[in-house]
């Protein structure tokens, strides 16, 4: 009696449910509409080109195509993993990703609190300005900027270190100091751009919070800790999940223009491999095969960031 009286309510349910989500789409209809150029974009341009991935499962020719190559199996995957550039790009790649993560991420968080206290206007908008600036370079300025200053012959850096005494450090050609030049690149490029997302979220959080807060007899201080923190909590883990996932992703283009034969052992990484074998040496089926395990360990980590956050504080992206 029970599963037949369950059956009979999903029956019921069902064309109910149909008709609610035809009841939002005919009210929606040109919000949806305006929604079809993207859905064509991602289809077209992102999930289209996927079969391509077909192959790192063969041994790839250009005359032949995708489809008459011959297949090979998990060739590829083995010969890689069996190899020696495995464990040291992984290493690169998990080590560089981590570090970046870890001490990057904080400084677009206090940038926005600490915005968020600055009552002169002009000042918080000429702060905002200068840290924005680096978000419209492209990569390439950037790396020329960096390679600029950190010369050991006209550098500026390197000129104030001969001003005190010392002897000028060949940055980009040290082991020893290419990760903490690519860490503190990236947080000057990204820490001002990040913290739109931030101030938002605190944007967004109830005033009169802080209007209770100040006739408690609260402090900025306390404000900031209680109520502000707390507020823009959602975002940061959110914001966390998000860079955990593409922590293993580092991009190559920075790294490409950065490293040199002399600190190929540590900034060696996953996609410059790639572009090495796929594009340099034309094997595209092994590059295809190194790509496609770096997606995947990416997606492991963001459902493992993701699965962790909702165990721990209830938040995450689903």
């Amino acid at each position: 009696m029970e599963s037949a009286a369950r059956q009979a309510g999903n029956a019921v349910s069902k064309p109910s449910r149909l008709a609610a989500a035809w009841k939002h789409i005919k009210r929606d209809r040109q919000l949806l509409i305006l929604f079809i150029p993207c859905l064509a974009f991602y289809l077209i341009f992102r999930y289209g080109p996927l079969y391509g991935l077909l192959i790192a499962f063969k041994d790839y020719s250009v005359f032949q195509g995708i489809w008459d190559s011959p297949w090979a199996g998990l060739k590829h995957f083995e010969k890689f993993f069996g190899g020696n550039d495995f464990t040291l790009l992984f290493r690169n790649t998990l080590l560089l990703g981590f570090l970046t993560l870890i001490c990057s991420f904080p400084f677009p968080i206090l940038l926005a609190l600490m915005l968020n206290e600055v009552r002169l206007k002009w000042f918080k908008k000429s702060v905002q300005t200068f840290s924005y600036l680096p978000a419209f370079l492209s990569v390439v300025i950037i790396c020329s900027m960096i390679i600029d200053f950190l010369s050991p012959t006209h550098g500026i850096v390197n000129r104030i270190i001969q001003a005190f005494g010392f002897e000028p450090i060949y940055f980009l050609g040290e082991k020893a100091w290419f990760r903490p030049v690519y860490i503190i690149s990236e947080i000057w490029a990204n820490m001002g751009y990040e913290s739109i997302i931030y101030l938002a979220a605190i944007a967004s959080i109830d005033p009169t919070l802080y209007e209770a807060a100040r006739v408690d007899g609260a402090n900025r201080y306390h404000m900031m800790r209680h109520i502000t923190v707390p507020g823009v909590m959602a975002t940061i883990v959110v914001m966390f999940i998000l860079k955990t996932g593409s922590m293993i992703r580092v991009g190559y283009e920075k790294v490409l223009l950065l490293y040199s034969p002399m600190t190929y052992e540590v900034a060696d990484v996953f996609s410059t491999f790639v572009y090495r074998k796929g594009l340099l040496e034309s094997n595209y089926s092994y590059a295809a095969a190194v790509g496609l395990f770096e997606a995947l360990v990416a997606l492991v980590m963001l459902l493992a960031a993701n699965f962790v956050s909702r165990r721990l504080g209830g938040r995450g992206l689903w």
